[in-house]
């Protein structure tokens, strides 16, 4: 037997549930009633759809700033040679995401309802209870809890892979604390930064569960739309059209990492 028909059930495995469905998705993104057409693409246009895209845009990129202003320290300090515990810091990020996802963002409706234990705790110090569930504020937090693994381990990975002779050299040349990390350690973990805004960014544009759940509703992310299109409307050409402007981006974002990252040296976290 040879080798290569070892790859057969995986292909066949890609062949039904990835080929296929991308092949229907541009079938129905460039057709109506049988016929070829872009007024799929020209809906997206209407003030309405930018809208929500914009929308999604500024909350993903407000994550991803989070998430970053968060998670780099924290890649650093676990990345530290000082550090001899950073394998069980790292296992208690990892141990929330074998959690649904749907349970984690469960918890936070726990914690920020108006008889939560956030809004306990400041009746109890005289602020009085706040509204927190259905706001903005409450989608944000959710998506910065979700995604913010995603962006300390590529940084992490990058960092406890790299040279610490170079930081050494540093030293020894007369450079303090700041300058090291400006001219050497920020730019050793730049295919790091880069891939973690990706993998960031896009399930935050996407995500449709937390701001259902957190949201309540109140106001419609691009993720929502799609989903809405696809199951409440029943218009799956122009979902599909949607689902192709994301996968648009998607791509657009890889290529911004190969090019920050051409070696894949920040790819997977080396942990999950």
């Amino acid at each position: 037997m040879k080798r290569s028909s070892f790859a057969f059930p995986y292909g066949l495995w890609m062949l039904m549930f990835t080929v296929v469905p991308i092949f229907l998705i541009f079938y129905y993104a460039f057709t109506f009633m049988g016929e070829f057409t872009l007024e799929n693409f020209q809906m997206f246009l209407e003030p309405e759809f930018l809208g929500i895209l914009g929308h999604s845009l500024y909350l993903a990129a407000l994550c991803t700033a989070l998430c970053l202003l968060v998670g780099y320290p924290a890649a650093l300090f676990l990345a530290g040679r000082d550090f001899k515990r950073s394998h069980i810091i790292v296992v208690l990020f990892v141990i929330p995401m074998w959690m649904n996802f749907l349970l984690r963002t469960y918890a936070w409706m726990t914690l920020l309802e108006d008889t939560g234990i956030i809004n306990r705790f400041l009746e109890w110090i005289g602020i009085g209870r706040k509204k927190l569930m259905y706001t903005e504020s409450a989608v944000l937090m959710g998506m910065v809890y979700n995604f913010l693994p995603f962006m300390v381990f590529p940084v992490y990975s990058v960092l406890a892979k790299s040279d610490y002779r170079l930081i050494e050299a540093a030293n020894d040349l007369g450079a303090n604390g700041a300058v090291t990390f400006w001219r050497v350690t920020l730019p050793l973990s730049v295919p790091g930064i880069v891939s973690g805004v990706t993998m960031v960014f896009m399930p935050a544009v996407t995500t449709f569960v937390i701001p259902r759940l957190l949201g309540g509703g109140t106001f419609m992310m691009f993720g929502d739309l799609i989903e809405n299109q696809f199951l409440t409307v029943g218009d799956w050409n122009f979902g599909s059209a949607l689902s192709l402007i994301m996968m648009a981006l998607i791509l657009v974002s890889i290529g911004i990492l190969n090019r920050f990252d051409p070696d894949g040296q920040a790819e997977g976290s080396g942990v999950l």
